[in-house]
């Protein structure tokens, strides 16, 4: 006698699942691409590796990659998220806050306008930007922005760190996020500084992101 072999089938639905290949960006692997089904031949550029992304909080969508100054959009919803988290935090960075004592200190008096301390960088030749030429690596905002120090009190800026100003410099108009405020002792103002959006960050520049 043969023993009879029983299949059995299970009642229970089979779960089919799909993938998608997250992709970053060459270079910046804390950048997640997606394509853009709002537009052909488009890429969503994001922090997040949320798929689908939510449009709404990507940084920009650009038609090239890597993306280059021309072909990427920025985000205003991004940017206006970006800036209200520094008017949360920016005053408990501990270069800010480095910034802040340097401007309030004697030595401030001999930074540059606004009083932004940096440290020592190695010149680097830059054609004509925002605000001022280049070439001597001054940053294009040298001349703008508020100064103080030597116990006055003034603005100080913060900045990306993408393309660092010489000593005493401020850094060029498009890699500024905004602006805090410091009393005479190197106290931020109403205990934030008061940030002020720049205007003028750009996400993307020659210097890169």
């Amino acid at each position: 006698m043969f023993a009879r072999n029983t299949l059995r089938v299970s009642s229970r639905p089979i779960r089919i699942v799909r993938r998608r290949f997250i992709t970053t960006l060459e270079g910046n692997p804390h950048i997640y691409v997606f394509p853009d089904e709002r537009s052909i031949n488009s890429y969503l550029l994001t922090l997040l590796p949320t798929s689908p992304p939510n449009p709404d909080l990507a940084i920009g969508s650009t038609t090239k990659l890597p993306p280059t100054t021309d072909s990427l959009a920025e985000n205003p919803k991004f940017l206006s998220i970006l800036h209200s988290v520094f008017a949360q935090h920016a005053y408990q960075d501990p270069y800010v806050i480095s910034q802040a004592q340097a401007l309030a200190s004697n030595a401030g008096s001999n930074l540059g306008s606004g009083g932004v301390f940096f440290p020592q960088q190695r010149k680097r030749r830059r054609g004509t930007g925002y605000g001022g030429g280049g070439g001597d690596g001054a940053g294009g905002a040298n001349s703008q922005g508020g100064a103080g120090g030597g116990g006055r009190g003034g603005h100080i800026h913060v900045s990306d760190q993408r393309n660092p100003p010489d000593y005493g410099r401020i850094a060029w108009p498009e890699d500024i996020f905004g602006s805090l405020e410091v009393d005479a002792d190197g106290n931020f103002v109403d205990g934030t500084g008061n940030y002020q959006d720049s205007g003028t960050y750009r996400i993307i520049t020659n210097e890169g992101w």
